[in-house]
């Protein structure tokens, strides 16, 4: 069965075909990426990619948002689209269609990739567990958080807001920084920090602790800067990051009781280099009592390069891989 499959972000919209059968993934076909400034609605997106490819899409579609999927009205965080999920069928000729969130997309991505599309970060180098949970975590934009929860074969995931827990800073350096965000947020939680904006308050804080003129730079200068080496301090902020980053992935392991962790996200596959020899590690552990069970853990870096294209699509065949055998028998029967 054919699909479009859809992953909306703040910046662009990606869409491809895929095929799916039985509840999986059978093949993704080339993605295509539009600029959501440029075009009005996902409906004038999805005529868009029609137009580009040259083809009649399929009547069904997955749909992956960069938002909390509630009532019949989505509005993304970081885009002005509005999603009407009644609408779709008038709107985009589907009469078969899935929603889900970005990172719940991951983590269908997760749950159904083969093995070479995860990279090994840390602890033991082991598979991801066939039973019990696999956090889900990815630097981006925001910091999104899912669960993929595995039990006797099946594989259900659940999308989160973990992204939104309180910052636990863990020395002097790291108080310094929640200090100064505290003059502009009242509460620092965990996305103000390990997300793509929050290197901006770690090359602030640095540079105030040095005692330097505190530049007014955005954030994608600063990881520019970072990863080429052009600037110690924003080199020492991503060092920062991905300390901050491998406690907070640690703590959200502990919470969900996790047999495994995996890091997704594109900012992932930027700073993977980075993630290996930072201290993500050692922070990983350093759960007190609990560092041997942590050191137990697997860490992966997911490495495919359209998660959530593939995890749109995958959720789509979890979700109605019913039909999908009634509609192979169906077509099966006919002369």
């Amino acid at each position: 069965m054919e699909i479009v499959a859809v992953d909306i972000g703040g910046t662009h919209a990606r869409f491809a075909i895929a095929e799916v059968e039985d509840g999986h993934v059978l093949t993704l076909g080339e993605p295509t990426t539009l600029k959501t400034a440029e075009h009005a609605s996902l409906q004038t997106a999805w005529q868009a990619f029609g137009a580009k490819i040259g083809r009649d899409l399929p009547n069904a579609a997955s749909i992956a948002v960069a938002s909390p999927i509630t009532g019949d009205v989505i509005r993304l965080t970081n885009n002005p689209w509005v999603i009407r999920p009644s609408l779709i069928p008038e709107r985009l000729g589907a009469d078969t269609w899935t929603i889900v969130n970005d990172f719940g997309a991951i983590g269908h991505s997760v749950a159904q990739l083969p093995a070479e599309h995860f990279e090994h970060l840390c602890g033991p180098d082991i598979p991801l567990p066939s039973q019990g949970v696999t956090t889900v975590c990815g630097p981006g934009t925001g910091l999104g958080v899912a669960q993929v929860l595995k039990i006797d074969g099946r594989y259900h995931v659940l999308s989160t807001e973990g992204g939104h827990i309180d910052y636990a800073p863990l020395d002097g350096i790291e108080d310094a920084v929640v200090k100064r965000l505290r003059r502009t947020f009242t509460r620092v939680s965990a996305e103000r920090i390990c997300a793509g904006p929050g290197i901006v308050g770690l090359y602030e804080t640095l540079a105030e602790l040095e005692g330097r003129a505190v530049p007014s730079r955005d954030d994608k200068t600063i990881w520019t800067e970072a990863l080429n080496g052009t600037d110690s301090i924003a080199l020492a902020a991503l060092d920062r990051f991905c300390l901050a980053l491998g406690a907070v992935s640690g703590d959200l392991a502990l919470a969900h009781g996790a047999k495994a962790v995996v890091i997704a996200g594109g900012l992932g596959l930027r700073i993977k280099d980075k993630l290996i020899r930072s201290g993500f590690d050692q922070r990983f552990v350093a759960k007190g009592r609990f560092q041997s069970l942590m050191a137990s853990i697997p860490v992966k870096l997911i490495t495919h390069p359209q998660p959530g294209l593939f995890g749109a699509a995958a959720a789509f065949a979890q979700e109605h891989q019913s039909n999908q055998r009634n509609n192979a028998s169906s077509q099966g029967d006919r002369p």
